[in-house]
């Protein structure tokens, strides 16, 4: 076999173990259409891959699913009175990523450090477990403590009706039950920094998946966790760089201060309802007032209603002059109602 082709085919490997993760179950067939290739040439790839040792294959062929080899490293178990995260980083974690390039040891020292301390100051728990994997392509730290739970914590003392009601204020970014001693920057950057992010606590699971653009944050499972489970994933050659997702949620050029955010608008959806009410719309701008752009993704919102997009759009903007609000993955149906919004907005406004 030439080098060319050695090397086409060590690269469309590592596509494959990149991908099994965002795609469990449709990985062969990413692979294909990304490069052009056939599915028995890129089942070949796969199965070479299985044989050493580095994927894992469960189900039949019409619903094959792969997954990455996962090794424990290492487990460590904390005290979490008197604990501290620089300490536990320093001696515990910093020695796993010495051999990776700058941008990934400073991501994995930023994220790690944010969600023990998180679970020092907010979790009410008494003890915090570290549990460290390795993949082919990643490292993966689960963060576990056995306090209160991070959705249940900020539902009461927010008041709030739902826990996913809680990844929502989480998902705007700027959130914090103690805003005394915190910023509430820690989990937004942090689940934009990391390929994966997770948060799993009581039955719900908030989940961020940068490799795929994924803004789908959150779903209800049926086991409950006792705690909170934070995970971190990030390849051991990612290109994402710290400094530059800081800046992007900047309006400015050189403008480090965190003053643009994304929200997710189907968090206010409760299964299958409709986003028509303005106490919906309410919910969803809340707090939002402290940022100068917020856009609004409705992707997988499929309606929204007279009410709710004037109040978004037409009620907020005249509150809030100074803030920017704009839509983004929105369907016909939902842009109809923004734009009659806005045309009554700019009509009070002439």
């Amino acid at each position: 076999m030439s080098k060319g082709a050695t090397k086409k085919g060590n690269i469309i490997r590592r596509y494959m173990l990149e991908h099994i993760p965002p795609f469990p179950f449709s990985v062969v067939t990413e692979t294909c259409e990304h490069f052009g290739i056939t599915r028995q040439a890129a089942s070949r790839y796969m199965r070479k891959l299985i044989a050493e040792g580095k994927v894992l294959a469960s189900g039949n062929t019409r619903n094959r699913r792969y997954t990455l080899k996962k090794t424990p490293i290492n487990r460590w178990e904390f005290e979490l009175d008197g604990l501290s995260e620089d300490k536990v980083w320093r001696e515990n974690i910093e020695p796993l990523t010495r051999n990776y390039p700058q941008n990934v040891r400073d991501i994995w020292e930023y994220g790690f450090t944010e969600m023990v301390n998180n679970a020092i100051d907010h979790s009410e728990g008494t003890k915090v477990t570290i549990d460290v994997y390795e993949t082919p392509i990643s490292l993966d730290i689960y963060i576990i403590d056995n306090g209160v739970g991070i959705f249940k914590k900020i539902k009461e003392s927010c008041d709030l009706d739902d826990e996913r009601h809680a990844v929502l204020e989480l998902a705007k970014g700027k959130f914090t039950t103690d805003p005394d001693n915190h910023s509430g920057e820690g989990i937004f950057f942090t689940s934009r920094c990391f390929d994966c992010f997770d948060i799993h606590s009581g039955n719900v699971f908030f989940d961020h998946d940068e490799r795929i653009n994924d803004e789908h944050w959150v779903m209800e499972r049926e086991n409950v966790m006792p705690g909170t489970v934070v995970s971190l994933e990030l390849s051991t050659n990612s290109t994402n760089d710290i400094e530059a997702i800081f800046s992007k949620y900047a309006t400015a050029k050189d403008d480090h201060d965190f003053n643009k955010t994304v929200v997710p608008v189907s968090l206010l959806r409760h299964g299958k309802e409709n986003l028509v009410s303005r106490s919906q719309a309410k919910r969803l701008m809340k707090r939002v007032d402290r940022f100068k752009t917020v856009i609004l993704n409705f992707k997988d919102v499929p309606t929204v209603g007279q009410a709710f997009a004037d109040e978004v759009f037409r009620v907020f903007a005249i509150k809030h002059p100074e803030v920017k609000v704009v839509p983004s993955g929105a369907n016909p149906s939902v842009m109809k109602m923004i734009r009659r919004a806005k045309a009554a907005l700019k009509e009070m406004q002439e």
